[in-house]
């Protein structure tokens, strides 16, 4: 009897070990976890399913597939030039580039196309176009734009109306980043932008008369090597673009807060690319260092160009 009672009691007491586990509540694999919403966005919910633990492997967790490339904006101009690059081109200074594609009709490369700059030479455009309105000699207009003829440029500006020929032309073109200068003799102090001076190489390409279209083109694929003051003005888009047929009209000054170095104009058969590169650079540099700095700008958007 004494072995049979305590058989009884150790089934006794298994039992009442089974009965207490199955009256005590599983706990819970599938509470929600609320993450505190931003400010103006809803919270975010999310539930994790009960599931049994999976069983132990010895080959690693598959990883991650890398999230997709963002799509480029198609509002956006297209680049194959990393902005940052461009501006590291140019040390201490500040650098805005267009490039616009006259066959596409779309610009290809824009960074800070609207920023101010002094236009130093690149006025002399609108001051060619204006002077040959008022009837000044084709031959007077060529020179002043084939070797940045300082000289020229003042007697043009002031027979043909001083500031009022920016203002003008600005309003007529649409450019609206352009004004004309504080002081009324300091035609290089203009102010431009660069998005402005590639509306007006479409303007000049595109709307003008053939005869003054015809001067100016003359003038600016005529450039020289170097201008009337001895600057060399091959830099830019001449050192870069190698054997691309090119017209130029360059910008240089200084020294009143920066060295003022520009370089603009058409490149590639059939004046199919405008390009232009507005720079403002310490005046520590020198005109040839500034000069190459602008170059390598310029080299940089070669690609952009190859097309043409």
């Amino acid at each position: 009897m004494g072995k049979v009672s305590g058989v009884f009691l150790l089934v006794g007491i298994c039992l009442g070990a089974v009965m207490a586990m199955l009256l005590v509540p599983p706990s819970r694999s599938d509470t929600a976890v609320v993450a505190a919403p931003a400010s103006g966005a809803a919270a975010l919910t999310v539930e994790s399913e009960a599931a049994a633990e999976p069983p132990p492997s010895e080959e690693p967790p598959p990883s991650v597939p890398p999230k997709s490339s963002p799509q480029p904006d198609p509002g956006k101009p297209v680049t194959g030039v990393d902005p940052k690059t461009l501006s590291g081109l140019v040390p201490d200074g500040q650098v805005s580039v267009v490039v616009f594609d006259r066959m596409a009709k779309k610009t290809t490369v824009s960074l800070q196309a609207d920023r101010s700059y002094t236009s130093a030479s690149l006025v002399k455009i609108l001051i060619a176009l204006e002077a040959l309105k008022g009837g000044a000699s084709p031959g007077t207009v060529q020179r002043m734009l084939s070797v940045s003829d300082d000289g020229i440029a003042s007697e043009l500006w002031t027979a043909h109306g001083g500031p009022a020929i920016v203002t003008r032309w600005a309003a007529k073109i649409g450019l609206a980043g352009t004004r004309p200068p504080e002081d009324p003799g300091r035609w290089g102090d203009t102010r431009i932008t660069a998005a402005d001076i590639a509306k007006v190489y479409r303007y000049l390409l595109e709307q003008v008369g053939a005869g003054t279209r015809t001067t100016i083109m003359r003038g600016l694929s005529g450039a020289t090597e170097n201008g009337s003051d001895g600057i060399r003005q091959y830099f830019g888009v001449p050192d870069a673009v190698g054997d691309l047929p090119w017209s130029i009209k360059q910008g240089w000054a200084c020294c009143r807060g920066a060295r003022i170095m520009h370089s603009s104009g058409v490149v590639g058969e059939h004046d199919r690319h405008i390009v232009v590169v507005l720079t403002s650079q310490p005046t520590s540099t020198t005109y040839p260092g500034a000069g190459r700095r602008v170059t390598e700008v310029v080299k940089a958007l070669v690609p952009a160009l190859a097309a043409g």
